[in-house]
């Protein structure tokens, strides 16, 4: 079982990071075609309102409801109640996604006034939001669909098809910015085709594999039916407590939309270099690690249960420790290497840096918390895990007020960092004093070994890193060089130190966790 769990993860991670990559092939294409602009701004708040509405509803409230009852269903019933059981949810989540497209696409501008209320009808950037938002909201309806195929194949043991997809996104951007922007008066309006025109392609792909696994759904009208009252009834705290972590993104959208221009697209690529270790890892993790929780509650193994989410928070310290000091330490000469090209210009990566080390401080917790609240999801808790993101949403409403005007667009950053700690010791607590999670030995020796690797890692980047001044002078041949060798050189220091310190990979196996 170990060895299946860090191989999904393995196929998972590999996965999001080829999607990764070509997301910053992306991210580098409109950087440089676009730089931080007015019009990127608009392009970035219309496509974050479908990804707002996607990962409350698709990836977060369903998902989290969908999958450990789809894994029941597997467990306990015959292929043909399973399949009648899909086919039904199927429809009734169709139905209500054609609905909130509809209201979205009519609304547009109240949510534009919603999410940034500092785009005011003077600012050019409220009617090209507008305009964008009526391209981009559909998005939200073949996504979630996507993310309902996801769920299935993940409840199945499936996992490289659906962390592939996401190439498609990044794919279909990267082709609008370069062939279709030219033909447009307002050239990001091509960015907004390609979000559309993406998300059909996203669904599209998902139904080879739905079909291999006979299990592609088709209309079956039950509103009533058990499974999906049950799904329904499991939403219900699921979308609150999604809606209070989303709340916090709409906050910080409110207060970044008061900043100076620029400021959205500095936040935007802070939050992209943080995904990539989110992605690959974290996101990863989660994903595998929620239908294997739910098997183990379904089968009433407590130890199985409070074992696995021990192995997962050491995995996530062992790499999330590590990334929190790259980031922190070469923020700087990362957004230099990857961005500073064309329209992006120097004082862009300076600024955007300063967000950027707000947010890698929060890393380990971003990451951790996917892992805790699957723990309760997996048992079918939705309600606890709301009262807790209730109490950091209302943190992060008064951090981003005492932090927003000295630290600007950084000090939202940092209101999320701090947001989310409250988020995971507060979730930690709750598992421990229930005694669902119950540490394994061995803790105090673990954090020892990270200790000195993670010092001898930090080290060598504070005695070997050029100034920022240099690397803003140099060419994008000689800082890849330069950041090649500096992470190079981290990994050997901090893999070698735990190496010396005696941890070995048989170590962080589930059953020596």
């Amino acid at each position: 079982m170990a060895n299946q769990l860090l191989k999904s993860t393995t196929s998972v991670s590999s996965m999001t990071l080829l999607s990764r990559i070509v997301g910053f092939l992306r991210d580098m294409v409109i950087a440089q075609m676009f730089g931080a602009s007015a019009g990127v701004d608009a392009f970035l708040l219309a496509f974050k309102i479908p990804n707002f509405m996607r990962r409350l509803f698709a990836e977060g409230a369903f998902s989290q409801a969908f999958v450990p009852v789809l894994s029941e269903y597997r467990t306990q019933q015959s292929p043909e109640t399973t399949k009648a059981f899909v086919n039904k949810v199927f429809c009734a989540l169709s139905v209500i996604l054609l609905l909130i497209t509809t209201l979205g696409v009519l609304a547009a501008p109240v949510f534009i006034y919603l999410f940034a209320p500092g785009f005011h009808h003077g600012d050019s950037r409220f009617t090209l939001a507008i305009q964008l938002l009526h391209l981009t909201f559909p998005y939200i309806l073949f996504i979630s669909l996507t993310a309902f195929a996801a769920g299935i194949q993940n409840a199945y043991g499936k996992f490289i098809v659906p962390a592939f997809t996401p190439v498609l996104l990044n794919i279909s951007l990267i082709l609008a910015a370069i062939v279709l922007s030219p033909y447009f008066a307002e050239p990001v309006i091509a960015l907004a085709w390609g979000v559309l025109l993406a998300g059909f392609s996203q669904l599209l792909f998902q139904i080879p594999f739905l079909s291999k696994l006979s299990l592609l759904p088709r209309f079956d009208w039950d509103w009533h039916d058990p499974g999906v009252k049950r799904i329904l009834t499991l939403m219900v705290p699921a979308l609150i407590g999604g809606s209070v972590m989303q709340i916090n993104l709409l906050v910080d959208t409110i207060f970044a939309s008061f900043l100076p221009v620029g400021s959205l697209t500095w936040l935007y690529y802070s939050e992209r270099l943080l995904e990539f270790p989110i992605g690959i890892f974290g996101v990863a993790l989660a994903t595998v690690m929620l239908p294997h929780l739910s098997k183990e509650y379904a089968q009433k193994s407590q130890n199985g249960f409070s074992a696995s989410v021990d192995w997962s928070l050491r995995w996530i310290l062992l790499i999330g420790v590590p990334a929190t000091l790259g980031l922190t330490m070469l923020a700087g000469p990362i957004l230099a290497t990857l961005f500073q090209y064309g329209r992006f210009l120097p004082h862009d990566v300076v600024m955007a840096s300063y967000s950027l080390v707000a947010m890698s401080l929060g890393l380990v917790f971003f990451l951790a918390v996917k892992v805790l609240v699957s723990a309760f999801y997996a048992r079918q808790n939705t309600k606890l895990p709301v009262k807790i993101a209730i109490v950091s949403m209302l943190a992060n409403v008064v951090f981003n007020a005492l932090f927003i005007i000295p630290l600007a667009h950084a000090g939202l950053a940092l209101a999320s960092t701090l947001s989310s700690v409250c988020n995971v010791l507060l979730l930690l607590w709750v598992l421990m004093k229930q005694k669902i999670y119950i540490p394994i030995f061995g803790w105090g020796r673990f954090f020892l070994r990270l200790l000195i690797a993670n010092s001898l890692m930090a080290l060598l980047l504070w005695w070997c890193t050029p100034q920022i001044a240099l690397w803003l002078e140099w060419g994008a041949k000689d800082r890849a060089i330069q950041l090649l060798m500096l992470m190079s050189g981290a990994m050997v220091a901090y893999f070698g130190g735990l190496w010396l310190t005696g941890l070995r990979f048989s170590h962080l196996r589930l059953e020596n966790a």
